[in-house]
């Protein structure tokens, strides 16, 4: 089990994987902190400090402030925000701008931003001199209880959402609760949904606190700390037992099968969709399914769409801006997925409101005839 600490304001987590354990810190006014952190952690490091151009507008002077009072010098690489700027001449830009500052193995790579940036850093950290030190801080809710934790990163392609990457731990993640509230509501309403997700797999105490006091966790405080603290610490102990994903790491996936079939659908458009309300929409449409299987009650998928609805989050295809491919073009993009085994496809469906399972070998007849029930057409 994963180590907790906790205080009004403040936790930290702890991801145990031996010698490359490391520590989620969570609490306001990390990222002021962070040079002294990382230098106690990685002493004598130079740093590349990766964010975007929104991001980088708000908290990289702060962040560069803060090494350079640590003494740990650093270059930043600004990229542009959102999710098509997770591509492959991405990677080579920050890769080739690492090299010109003739950074070493044992030297920092810093992503300062949401999902998109820490996906990428990840990739490239994991890359760059086969591997250099990698150091998380999450600007984003979703990134904070999702993507900057047990080491999953990658890149889209047209084939699909992060179909290349490589498993590579961070040395640290520095989840900044105070950089939360300058988040609009769509965005944070976003990284709720995947806090949710945690609750439906194998939490129902959590899921049910969470319908209780979901106004607090947006209002912030220590409701807030605590719903981040809990769902890293889900996250941490499930890193802990399958970190490479062979078996019960996948469901983390849960909503993720559906939703990143509808990502690649509006074309990674984050006007249209984004990825926590993606996440919305596939695990209610999990939960539709398991119930159209004969396998939970429908009241679950009910209980589910009408928390998500009481958020503000979508909860259906029809809620979509636009028109969507039609059911056969969905059913292409999930045959993509990386939960694809020999052309078998997995799901990670549910038996109730905490009683997530993966089924293996899903007949695609039944998936198809189900997005064609769904479709807004």
């Amino acid at each position: 089990m994963s180590a907790t600490e906790k205080t009004a304001d403040q936790a930290r987590v702890e991801v145990p994987l031996g010698a490359r354990s490391y520590d989620i810190l969570i609490g306001p006014g990390l990222i002021g902190r962070a040079g002294s952190k990382i230098a106690a952690r990685l002493p004598g490091v130079r740093a590349a400090i990766v964010t975007d151009e929104h991001v980088a507008a708000h908290y990289l002077a702060p962040l560069q402030d803060s090494l350079k009072d640590a003494g740990i010098q650093s270059i930043s690489i600004v990229l542009p925000a959102g999710e098509k700027t997770k591509r492959f001449d991405q990677v080579i830009r920050v890769s080739e701008e690492i090299l010109d500052a003739h950074l070493e193995r044992g030297d920092a790579v810093v992503a300062l931003g949401g999902g998109v940036i820490g996906d990428l850093t990840g990739f490239v950290a994991g890359i760059v001199r086969r591997g250099m030190r990698f150091v998380q801080i999450p600007t984003s809710l979703l990134a904070q209880v999702d993507s900057s934790v047990g080491g999953k990163t990658g890149i889209n392609t047209a084939h699909g959402k992060n179909l290349v990457g490589v498993f590579y731990q961070p040395a640290l993640v520095l989840a900044d609760t105070g950089v939360l509230d300058t988040l609009s509501e769509r965005e944070f309403r976003a990284g709720y949904a995947e806090m949710v997700k945690y609750g439906l797999i194998d939490q129902p105490e959590f899921f049910s606190w969470l319908e209780d006091h979901w106004r607090d966790v947006f209002a912030g405080g220590g409701a807030r700390v605590r719903a981040i603290a809990q769902s890293c610490q889900a996250k941490a102990d499930v890193v802990a037992a399958d970190e490479h994903e062979g078996g019960h790491r996948a469901l983390l996936n849960l909503g993720h099968t559906f939703g990143h079939a509808l990502e690649a659908a509006t074309d990674y458009d984050g006007n249209r969709l984004v990825h926590g309300e993606g996440v919305a929409i596939g695990t209610v449409l999990a939960h539709q399914f398991s119930a159209r299987l004969n396998l939970a009650s429908p009241d679950d998928a009910h209980r589910v769409a009408a928390h998500f609805q009481s958020v503000g989050l979508p909860t259906k295809m029809a809620d979509i801006e636009g028109e969507l491919p039609p059911p056969d073009i969905l059913m292409n993009h999930i045959a993509q997925d990386k939960k694809v085994k020999r052309g078998k496809l997995t799901f990670i469906l549910t038996r109730g409101i905490g009683q997530s399972f993966m089924a293996d070998d899903v007949p695609s007849s039944e998936v198809l005839s189900f997005l064609k029930e769904k479709h807004p057409q």
